[in-house]
């Protein structure tokens, strides 16, 4: 079967399940493994490099009304290829070339490609959409332990927690920096897993913008940050700025009664539905609790994958 990915998620999956061999063509997002880097690109998008996160807000809201998309899509490469099967997803018009286009563009490729819709709100449905994937290329059977024992580890997440019996700090997790969003679909559920008490957040419903005034007023004790599709660095100068800008600066872990403020990368972490989902649940659990450093923190680097404001 020869596979085009339009998701990094998706992209991630079929690597995760051993068919990183089908994979014929993937996004220009698509990062991780290493592997995907090697593949053909299918899609483009304006470069946002030098642009404020309010820029980028105004810069995609724009060309959401004005064209429905912020994507391009090489339809000649993507004829080239001869897909049987394009993953792809209708949950976010922000994360992927729409459905629609990508129905319309593969009725007339020559190949006739399966399109197979990706569309998961909670981890329940990240999972099914592993399994979905692993159906569709004939490869269940093959999967079955593979995904058992992502589904494992997310799990156990949750049983060290309350057999440690550890406290259940007040979490806010924003999806986006200027204007901030609190998080939605999936993360609300990873942030009870790892043991916190969400404060504003849509469970299983998309991001949704808040204002300053409501993050302040939550008296949280974590803030973390976890900017869709950005890394530790361009956040943490965003963030200083924005605090200056809205007087925020008492916000930092000098300050007694302020919350404790964290980075992750929103690209590598939180932002895809993918595999990675267990390693961030396992992430976050480390921020919230240190207590679990022994069991997790080997994983992830510091400075790289998350930093303490």
């Amino acid at each position: 079967m020869r596979i085009v990915s339009l998701l990094p998620s998706a992209t991630e999956i079929c690597f995760a399940l051993g068919l990183g061999d089908m994979v014929v063509g993937v996004t220009h997002e698509c990062d991780y493994p290493y592997e995907a880097l090697s593949k053909p690109k299918i899609t483009s998008s304006k470069s946002h490099d030098g642009l404020s996160s309010r820029e980028i807000d105004t810069l995609v809201r724009s060309q959401l009304d004005s064209s429905g998309s912020i994507y391009g899509l090489d339809i000649e490469k993507l004829e080239e290829l001869k897909p049987d099967l394009i993953l792809t997803q209708r949950l976010c018009t922000v994360c992927a070339v729409s459905i629609e286009q990508v129905q319309e563009v593969a009725a007339n490729l020559s190949s006739k490609p399966q399109v197979v819709n990706l569309e998961p709100r909670t981890m329940g449905e990240v999972f099914q959409s592993f399994k979905k994937v692993a159906q569709v290329c004939d490869r269940s059977v093959e999967s079955a332990p593979i995904i058992a024992e992502m589904e494992a580890r997310y799990r156990n997440v949750g049983h060290l927690i309350r057999r440690l019996r550890l406290p259940t700090p007040k979490v806010m997790l924003l999806e986006w920096i200027e204007p901030p969003f609190a998080s939605g679909h999936w993360i609300p559920e990873i942030v009870s897993k790892a043991g916190g008490e969400n404060s504003i957040s849509f469970k299983e419903r998309p991001s949704r913008e808040i204002s300053w005034k409501q993050v302040i007023e939550s008296h949280v004790d974590f803030l973390v940050f976890a900017a869709c599709g950005m890394g530790v660095g361009w956040q943490k100068k965003e963030i200083e700025i924005i605090l200056a800008q809205h007087g925020l600066t008492g916000l930092t872990r000098e300050s007694s009664g302020t919350p404790k403020m964290w980075i992750c990368d929103g690209s590598q972490y939180f932002s895809r539905p993918g595999p990675r989902l267990v390693e961030t649940t396992e992430l976050l659990a480390t921020i919230l609790h240190p207590e679990l450093l022994g069991e997790f923190g080997s994983k992830f680097r510091a400075g790289m994958d998350f930093e303490r404001i």
